[in-house]
């Protein structure tokens, strides 16, 4: 019969054998586990405080604009300047449009 495996991947003789070795005996496997998972958990939050300066540093820092999108600001502001510079044209009235008609 199957029987679930704690540990994931490992298989039920090496679970029998870690279970083994950290409930009955061998306080010395103990004592090496629990300094690394003490020295694993210091890892992480000296990495952390790291990462945390690190992103205050790059928000000090002004954002890099590139090429492309200095490019598409330019093409935007210049369009902007040609459509407030447009003047459509003024259509005739039809009582103009009459006249020039008759001057022919």
């Amino acid at each position: 019969m199957y029987q679930p495996v704690a540990f994931g991947i490992l298989s039920a003789n090496t679970e029998s054998l870690l279970r083994q070795m950290l409930l009955e005996g061998t306080p010395m496997f103990t004592i090496i586990m629990i300094v690394a998972v003490v020295g694993l958990a210091i890892a992480w939050a000296i990495y952390g405080y790291y990462e945390y300066k690190a992103r205050q540093e790059e928000k000090k820092q002004p954002k890099q604009v590139s090429e492309r999108l200095q490019k598409s600001r330019s093409e935007v502001v210049d369009w902007a300047r040609k459509l407030a510079e447009y003047k459509p044209p003024v259509p005739k009235r039809p009582a103009e449009q009459d006249k020039s008609e008759q001057d022919k």
